[in-house]
């Protein structure tokens, strides 16, 4: 057994009196996909605030590839090989579709390119055009973020996070407010990425989760409630009082 890309072992932070995350410990396995399910206001955004740099955890540790880089901010955190999406769109929406994928595939450059024009950034091109491909964006490379259909700009943004090349990607959320059609495109794409990258997601479809997950892992008031394999994960008495609002 190879050793998990990615280990949150005892993490917890308060906000005044709410224990909003309350020791939780899980790891993600290499290449596979772990979604974190529960009610609203069960702690999973504040969760990835922690893993991702975002918050500060009160105790316990975030580690990569057995490293530990507990609270550190994400910059570093992205060196080390971790991106993020978020819940509600992040994007430049002002600079075209190109723009938005450069700027996050710069890191791929070399520091001797930093002072040069873009244009001579070859590695950022040629990452930006395979995922303008593999994300069905190349019609819509010189569009303005902004003016792309909501599902597009969701896809854009996963794009974003997947430009540096990252050993994990946290995914908030990706299918919030998408058709049907987009959500389940977007699965499809979700599925694919895990034969390069280790990925932590967020989702509120539970149809979604059963089918994409390997792991699924459950949130209650900023407890981990049950954690197994999607099958033993919905078959949990617990989980259906908790979640489900049934014995």
């Amino acid at each position: 057994m190879t050793a998990p890309v990615l280990e949150v072992r005892d993490l917890s932070v308060n906000f005044g009196g709410l224990r909003a995350v309350d020791a939780v410990s899980f790891a993600a396995e290499r290449n596979c996909i772990t979604t974190i399910i529960g009610p609203n206001g069960a702690g999973k955004s504040t969760l990835f605030n922690l893993i991702s740099g975002s918050v500060r955890p009160r105790s316990g540790h975030v580690l990569i590839d057995g490293e530990d880089h507990t609270g550190a901010p994400p910059y570093r955190l992205q060196a080390a090989g971790l991106a993020r999406s978020f819940q509600i769109t992040n994007l430049f929406f002002d600079l075209p579709v190109f723009e938005n994928l450069r700027l996050a595939a710069q890191i791929l450059e070399p520091m001797t390119m930093a002072w040069r024009p873009a244009a001579a950034s070859r590695v950022a091109r040629a990452r930006v055009e395979e995922l303008l491909a593999r994300f069905d964006l190349a019609g819509k490379a010189g569009y303005p973020a902004g003016k792309l259909s909501h599902g597009e700009q969701r896809r854009l943004e996963v794009a974003v996070a997947l430009a540096c090349k990252p050993k994990v990607l946290l995914l908030d959320e990706p299918t919030q407010g998408m058709s049907h059609g987009d959500t389940k495109d977007t699965a499809t794409l979700i599925k694919s990425l895990a034969n390069e990258v280790t990925v932590l997601l967020i989702e509120h479809d539970i149809g979604l989760v059963m089918s994409l997950s390997d792991r699924v892992i459950v949130m209650h008031q900023g407890q981990k409630l049950a954690e197994g394999t999607p099958a033993e994960v919905r078959s949990d008495p617990a989980v259906q009082t908790a979640y489900f609002g049934q014995a």
